[in-house]
């Protein structure tokens, strides 16, 4: 997963700049049709149909961060299209993309489908 520039920014200007930064208190994930770039200027996120962004917990060991529970999306009802990108968010709408990453396998989401992240298979990490 890859930081966005917002957050490369924020960890730059705390640990370098003094500035202080307060992460969010709620993390939410999203997804995209499209790659959303450093810059989230290609996030493309489904619109209507049930989608909206979901709030993740997390664990933390070392230098890794993984998703506590399952992370399941409410049934589409209406096409997404083709998902090919997550983004993690510091709100459940706008606000600012935190970090990102391709799927392994692109998934369409149509109509009764359900997008769905087990338990332990989303990962941030650095290094």
């Amino acid at each position: 997963m890859s930081f966005s520039d917002y957050l490369e920014g924020k960890i730059v200007g705390h640990v370098f700049g003094g500035t202080a930064y307060t992460p969010p208190t709620t993390i939410y994930v999203g997804l995209s049709t499209a790659n959303p770039d450093e810059d989230a200027s290609g996030l493309a996120e489904p619109t209507g149909g049930g989608y909206a962004r979901k709030a993740v917990t997390w664990s933390t060991s070392g230098s890794t961060a993984t998703n506590n529970g399952a992370i399941e999306f409410p049934t589409a009802t209406a096409s997404w299209g083709t998902i090919t990108h997550i983004g993690l968010f510091d709100a459940a709408t706008a606000g600012n993309m935190i970090a990102y990453a391709g799927l392994s396998a692109s998934k369409a989401i149509d109509t009764n489908d359900i997008f769905r992240i087990p338990d332990g298979d989303l990962d941030v990490s650095i290094g």
